[in-house]
């Protein structure tokens, strides 16, 4: 049993699960940074003077700035180690969010804005390609899912900060207090060990000279590596899977609360409290795609749970003064709508298994977060459409990205099972 790499075990052992947990809080909070700013909109613009639009830019550079962390600390990570990496995006996210809290115009806001991003672009992957090197095969699938529920943690707890206490304490406070899961960083430095198969790959190097001098050209040119022929194909159609599903996902929540209160005349509570049960659903969709996935197949689950919220997001934006006078109707649809985003839990198994290695980490980091960063474009698209069709108009294009993501799914091959290699 000592012999064996993590992922070689029968069954999860308690190091698996604090491996999990920490990688777990990590993308908690990662997402809480990014989402927080959503929730605190409308406070920051009445006090900074901004526009929507001005904020839309603000919204989007932090999401193009997580396409070059992502791109930065995957390569990184690739290179020293899954539990180092994890650490410095952490901070990295943490100090930014901390430092929004003192911006007094727009361009001092964007700048930690970008602080912020390049963390959050960094952990997702760092903390899945982690998780996912060393969980056994079989349940490799539910693991990564369950890593994924981190998300709507994220933003139930942004819910609360942003969209409830804001009112309380102030949109500056929200950001002071989001310094807090830099503390992680203290724990994955005393509890958790590397990756083994990261490990293993860079002992192997050192013990052969060949693959030694292989392997530094692979780790200093990672991302360029992704390019290249064996993997170039690959690599794109990746891409276009995670910026389908992107689209999906920031088409819906970037104006979401805003939605909310402006289109629909909700309270900021009443925004607040809707939102919750969309993570309600995302909570159930996160977990139970794992065990779908695990299964019936990654393809399956991608397109049922990509269909899914489509359904939710037609009936919430364009029909929804057709279901809004049965209210547990319109409530059920909002659930639907977070309880397809459970598809967002198949990246993780999902890449970890058509990726090698020495670019594992590199290839998930760069394709998810290129991937978000094109979103840069999403706020400002949504501001606009809202000029003539309002912001149900530009959030309802959400439906189409979900359904294409279900169907993009199909070219990949199945890789439920499979077993990671160093």
């Amino acid at each position: 049993m000592e012999n064996k790499l993590l992922n070689e075990f029968d069954k999860p052992s308690r190091l698996h699960f604090k491996i999990l947990l920490m990688s777990w809080a990590g993308w908690v909070f990662d997402f809480y940074d990014l989402i927080l700013f959503s929730f605190l909109l409308i406070p920051i613009g009445k006090e900074l003077h901004l526009t929507n639009f001005e904020l839309s830019w603000v919204l989007g550079s932090s999401l193009a700035a997580t396409a070059i962390g992502g791109v930065i600390f995957g390569i990184l990570s690739d290179r020293f180690g899954r539990k180092n990496v994890l650490q410095w995006t952490i901070l990295t996210y943490s100090i930014g969010t901390f430092l929004c809290g003192i911006s007094t115009s727009i361009w001092i806001l964007l700048f930690f804005r970008i602080i912020t991003g390049l963390g959050v672009g960094g952990e997702w992957a760092t903390g899945q390609t982690y998780v996912g090197e060393t969980f056994p095969p079989k349940v490799r699938g539910r693991y990564g899912a369950f890593m994924q529920t981190g998300a709507p943690f994220g933003i139930v707890l942004a819910t609360i900060i942003g969209g409830i206490l804001e009112a309380h304490i102030g949109w500056r406070i929200c950001f002071f207090i989001s310094i807090l899961p830099a503390l992680l960083v203290v724990f994955i430095r005393k509890r958790l060990p590397e990756s083994d198969v990261w490990s293993e790959r860079k002992k192997h190097a050192v013990n052969d000279s060949v693959i030694l001098n292989q392997s530094n050209k692979k780790d200093r040119n990672s991302f360029l590596l992704l390019f290249s022929k064996n993997y170039r194909k690959l690599f794109i159609q990746s891409l276009i899977l995670a910026i389908f599903d992107m689209s999906a996902y920031w088409f819906t929540y970037t104006w979401l609360p805003a939605y909310l209160h402006q289109q629909r005349q909700f309270t900021l509570v009443k925004s607040a409290e809707w939102m919750l049960i969309t993570q309600a659903g995302g909570l159930l969709g996160y977990f139970t795609f794992g065990f779908m996935a695990d299964r019936f197949g990654r393809r399956p689950a991608y397109s049922i749970y990509s269909v899914i919220m489509a359904i939710g997001l037609i009936m919430i934006t364009l029909l929804w003064e057709d279901v809004v006078i049965y209210p547990p109707l319109i409530l059920s649809f909002m659930f639907l709508v977070g309880l397809g985003t459970g598809m967002f839990s198949g990246y993780g198994p999902l890449f970890s298994e058509l990726f090698p290695t020495n670019i594992r980490n590199t290839a998930m980091g760069s394709a998810f977060n290129l991937a978000r960063g094109v979103q840069f474009f999403t706020p400002v698209i949504i501001a606009t459409i809202a000029i003539d069709y309002g912001l149900s108009g530009g959030i309802s294009l959400a439906a189409l990205f979900a359904i294409l993501t279900g169907a993009w799914i199909w070219i990949f091959p199945e890789t439920k099972g499979k077993t990671i290699e160093i």
